[in-house]
Protein backbone atom coordinates (compact mmCIF):
# COMPACT_ATOMS: atom_id res chain seq x y z
CA UNK A 1 0.00 0.00 0.00
CA UNK A 2 1.25 3.49 -1.29
CA UNK A 3 2.00 5.87 1.32
CA UNK A 4 -0.34 8.59 0.01
CA UNK A 5 -3.02 5.79 -0.29
CA UNK A 6 -2.42 5.31 3.75
CA UNK A 7 -2.70 8.95 4.34
CA UNK A 8 -5.84 9.32 2.16
CA UNK A 9 -7.44 6.47 4.25
CA UNK A 10 -6.44 7.40 7.66
CA UNK A 11 -8.35 11.06 6.38
CA UNK A 12 -11.70 9.01 5.69
CA UNK A 13 -11.25 6.42 8.41
CA UNK A 14 -13.12 7.64 11.40
CA UNK A 15 -16.05 9.21 9.20
CA UNK A 16 -16.94 5.75 7.40
CA UNK A 17 -16.87 4.39 10.42
CA UNK A 18 -19.65 6.70 12.08
CA UNK A 19 -21.59 7.68 8.69
CA UNK A 20 -23.90 4.89 9.55
CA UNK A 21 -24.57 5.14 13.20
CA UNK A 22 -28.07 6.29 13.76
CA UNK A 23 -26.77 9.65 15.71
CA UNK A 24 -25.17 10.88 12.90
CA UNK A 25 -26.96 9.04 9.72
CA UNK A 26 -25.16 10.99 7.44
CA UNK A 27 -25.44 8.51 5.07
CA UNK A 28 -28.74 10.16 4.09
CA UNK A 29 -26.98 13.00 2.70
CA UNK A 30 -25.36 11.18 -0.29
CA UNK A 31 -27.11 14.09 -2.97
CA UNK A 32 -25.45 16.95 -2.00
CA UNK A 33 -22.36 15.26 -1.30
CA UNK A 34 -22.82 13.94 -4.36
CA UNK A 35 -22.74 17.13 -5.89
CA UNK A 36 -20.42 18.63 -4.27
CA UNK A 37 -17.75 15.92 -4.97
CA UNK A 38 -18.38 15.90 -8.40
CA UNK A 39 -19.05 19.74 -9.52
CA UNK A 40 -16.18 21.21 -6.96
CA UNK A 41 -14.09 17.81 -7.23
CA UNK A 42 -14.52 17.61 -10.97
CA UNK A 43 -12.95 21.56 -11.77
CA UNK A 44 -10.19 20.72 -9.36
CA UNK A 45 -9.10 17.47 -10.78
CA UNK A 46 -9.39 19.06 -14.07
CA UNK A 47 -6.64 21.89 -12.76
CA UNK A 48 -4.68 19.66 -11.00
CA UNK A 49 -4.24 17.05 -14.15
CA UNK A 50 -3.42 20.14 -15.84
CA UNK A 51 -0.95 21.47 -13.76
CA UNK A 52 0.79 18.00 -13.86
CA UNK A 53 0.96 17.75 -17.47
CA UNK A 54 2.56 21.31 -17.75
CA UNK A 55 4.92 20.31 -14.77
CA UNK A 56 4.15 22.72 -12.27
CA UNK A 57 4.02 19.51 -9.90
CA UNK A 58 4.54 16.03 -10.14
CA UNK A 59 3.98 12.92 -7.70
CA UNK A 60 6.89 11.16 -6.21
CA UNK A 61 7.05 7.56 -7.50
CA UNK A 62 8.45 6.56 -3.84
CA UNK A 63 5.01 7.22 -2.56
CA UNK A 64 2.26 6.46 -5.24
CA UNK A 65 1.08 3.65 -7.66
CA UNK A 66 2.37 3.46 -10.71
CA UNK A 67 -0.90 3.57 -12.65
CA UNK A 68 -2.33 6.95 -13.47
CA UNK A 69 -5.18 8.44 -14.63
CA UNK A 70 -5.37 11.49 -16.93
CA UNK A 71 -1.58 12.30 -15.69
CA UNK A 72 -3.14 11.56 -11.82
CA UNK A 73 -2.36 8.73 -9.57
CA UNK A 74 -5.34 7.06 -8.16
CA UNK A 75 -4.74 8.22 -5.12
CA UNK A 76 -4.83 11.70 -5.76
CA UNK A 77 -8.12 11.15 -7.42
CA UNK A 78 -9.23 9.63 -4.33
CA UNK A 79 -8.25 12.69 -2.50
CA UNK A 80 -10.65 14.54 -3.60
CA UNK A 81 -13.08 12.11 -2.29
CA UNK A 82 -11.64 11.64 0.67
CA UNK A 83 -11.48 15.19 1.78
CA UNK A 84 -14.70 16.46 1.00
CA UNK A 85 -16.73 13.49 2.49
CA UNK A 86 -14.25 13.67 5.72
CA UNK A 87 -14.24 17.76 6.07
CA UNK A 88 -18.70 17.72 5.29
CA UNK A 89 -19.24 14.78 7.68
CA UNK A 90 -17.36 17.28 10.35
CA UNK A 91 -19.70 20.06 9.19
CA UNK A 92 -22.93 18.12 9.72
CA UNK A 93 -21.03 17.16 13.16
CA UNK A 94 -20.53 20.89 14.22
CA UNK A 95 -23.66 21.69 13.12
CA UNK A 96 -25.79 18.73 15.40
CA UNK A 97 -23.97 20.27 18.47
CA UNK A 98 -23.30 24.17 18.07
CA UNK A 99 -26.02 26.32 18.33
CA UNK A 100 -24.96 28.57 14.58
CA UNK A 101 -25.73 32.44 15.17
CA UNK A 102 -25.18 35.30 12.58
CA UNK A 103 -21.80 37.10 13.06
CA UNK A 104 -20.05 40.59 11.72
CA UNK A 105 -20.00 40.86 8.22
CA UNK A 106 -18.92 43.51 5.92
CA UNK A 107 -19.31 42.89 2.04
CA UNK A 108 -16.94 45.91 1.56
CA UNK A 109 -13.77 43.36 3.68
CA UNK A 110 -14.18 40.64 1.13
CA UNK A 111 -14.29 42.95 -1.84
CA UNK A 112 -11.27 44.19 -0.14
CA UNK A 113 -9.85 40.87 0.18
CA UNK A 114 -10.70 39.80 -3.41
CA UNK A 115 -8.85 43.21 -4.45
CA UNK A 116 -5.58 42.03 -2.35
CA UNK A 117 -5.99 38.87 -4.14
CA UNK A 118 -5.92 40.18 -7.89
CA UNK A 119 -2.99 42.48 -6.63
CA UNK A 120 -1.21 39.17 -5.67
CA UNK A 121 -2.33 37.50 -8.75
CA UNK A 122 -0.46 40.61 -10.91
CA UNK A 123 2.59 40.74 -8.47
CA UNK A 124 2.91 36.66 -9.24
CA UNK A 125 1.82 36.59 -12.32
CA UNK A 126 4.56 34.65 -14.03
CA UNK A 127 4.80 31.91 -11.03
CA UNK A 128 1.35 29.49 -12.70
CA UNK A 129 0.19 27.78 -9.74
CA UNK A 130 0.26 30.95 -7.14
CA UNK A 131 -1.43 33.33 -10.18
CA UNK A 132 -4.53 30.62 -10.30
CA UNK A 133 -4.41 30.32 -6.92
CA UNK A 134 -4.75 34.04 -6.07
CA UNK A 135 -7.38 34.50 -8.77
CA UNK A 136 -9.60 31.72 -7.47
CA UNK A 137 -9.10 33.35 -4.04
CA UNK A 138 -10.38 36.47 -5.63
CA UNK A 139 -13.55 35.11 -7.19
CA UNK A 140 -13.98 33.01 -3.41
CA UNK A 141 -13.51 36.41 -1.55
CA UNK A 142 -16.08 38.39 -4.33
CA UNK A 143 -18.63 35.80 -4.14
CA UNK A 144 -18.18 36.13 -0.11
CA UNK A 145 -19.24 39.75 -0.62
CA UNK A 146 -22.60 38.63 -2.60
CA UNK A 147 -23.46 35.14 -3.20
CA UNK A 148 -22.04 32.99 -0.62
CA UNK A 149 -23.23 35.61 2.36
CA UNK A 150 -25.06 32.73 4.04
CA UNK A 151 -21.80 31.01 4.73
CA UNK A 152 -19.85 33.94 5.79
CA UNK A 153 -22.36 34.98 8.40
CA UNK A 154 -22.35 31.59 10.01
CA UNK A 155 -20.42 30.81 13.63
CA UNK A 156 -20.49 27.26 12.42
CA UNK A 157 -18.78 27.48 9.41
CA UNK A 158 -15.90 29.65 11.06
CA UNK A 159 -15.38 26.89 14.04
CA UNK A 160 -15.61 24.38 10.89
CA UNK A 161 -13.45 25.86 8.57
CA UNK A 162 -10.61 26.82 11.21
CA UNK A 163 -10.53 22.99 12.59
CA UNK A 164 -10.27 22.31 8.60
CA UNK A 165 -7.85 24.06 7.77
CA UNK A 166 -5.54 22.58 10.97
CA UNK A 167 -6.21 19.01 9.75
CA UNK A 168 -5.15 20.91 6.19
CA UNK A 169 -1.88 21.87 8.06
CA UNK A 170 -1.47 17.99 9.95
CA UNK A 171 -1.97 15.93 6.87
CA UNK A 172 -0.16 18.62 4.33
CA UNK A 173 2.88 18.68 5.85
CA UNK A 174 3.44 14.84 5.27
CA UNK A 175 2.66 15.10 1.79
CA UNK A 176 4.72 18.55 1.32
CA UNK A 177 7.46 16.96 4.14
CA UNK A 178 8.48 13.35 2.28
CA UNK A 179 7.74 15.07 -0.35
CA UNK A 180 4.61 13.32 -2.05
CA UNK A 181 3.74 15.88 -4.22
CA UNK A 182 6.89 17.81 -5.90
CA UNK A 183 6.64 21.65 -6.64
CA UNK A 184 8.07 23.06 -9.39
CA UNK A 185 10.20 26.37 -8.14
CA UNK A 186 9.14 28.21 -11.15
CA UNK A 187 5.34 27.65 -10.75
CA UNK A 188 5.09 29.00 -6.84
CA UNK A 189 6.90 31.48 -4.47
CA UNK A 190 8.30 28.94 -2.51
CA UNK A 191 7.45 31.07 0.57
CA UNK A 192 6.92 28.07 2.70
CA UNK A 193 5.45 27.47 6.18
CA UNK A 194 7.17 24.42 7.47
CA UNK A 195 6.81 22.35 4.85
CA UNK A 196 3.84 24.12 3.11
CA UNK A 197 3.75 26.19 0.09
CA UNK A 198 2.01 29.54 1.31
CA UNK A 199 0.16 28.93 -2.30
CA UNK A 200 -1.48 25.66 -0.37
CA UNK A 201 -3.63 27.15 2.38
CA UNK A 202 -5.47 29.34 0.19
CA UNK A 203 -6.08 26.42 -2.36
CA UNK A 204 -7.05 24.28 0.34
CA UNK A 205 -9.33 27.01 1.95
CA UNK A 206 -11.11 27.78 -1.44
CA UNK A 207 -11.55 24.03 -1.97
CA UNK A 208 -13.16 23.35 1.46
CA UNK A 209 -15.34 26.73 1.04
CA UNK A 210 -16.33 25.40 -2.44
CA UNK A 211 -17.12 22.14 -1.22
CA UNK A 212 -19.34 23.82 1.24
CA UNK A 213 -21.12 25.83 -0.53
CA UNK A 214 -22.55 23.35 -2.77
CA UNK A 215 -23.69 20.95 -0.62
CA UNK A 216 -25.45 23.36 1.25
CA UNK A 217 -26.96 24.82 -1.56
CA UNK A 218 -28.11 20.95 -2.88
CA UNK A 219 -29.23 20.41 0.53
CA UNK A 220 -31.44 22.75 0.93
CA UNK A 221 -33.13 22.44 -2.44
CA UNK A 222 -33.23 18.83 -1.56
CA UNK A 223 -35.62 20.24 2.00
CA UNK A 224 -37.65 21.94 -0.29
Amino acid sequence: MSTYLTINLIIVAVPLALTFLPVFRFYRKWRPLLASIVIVGGLFIFWDALFTIRGDWTFNPLYVNGLKVLSLPPEEWLFFFTVPYSCLFLYEGISAIVLDIKIFYSSAFYVLLSGLSLYAAWMFRGKEYTLVVSLLSAAVFLLGASRLRYIFTSRVYWIWITLGMGLFVVFNHFLAALPVVIYSPLAITNFRLASIPIEDFFYNYCLLTLYLAIYIRVKNLASH
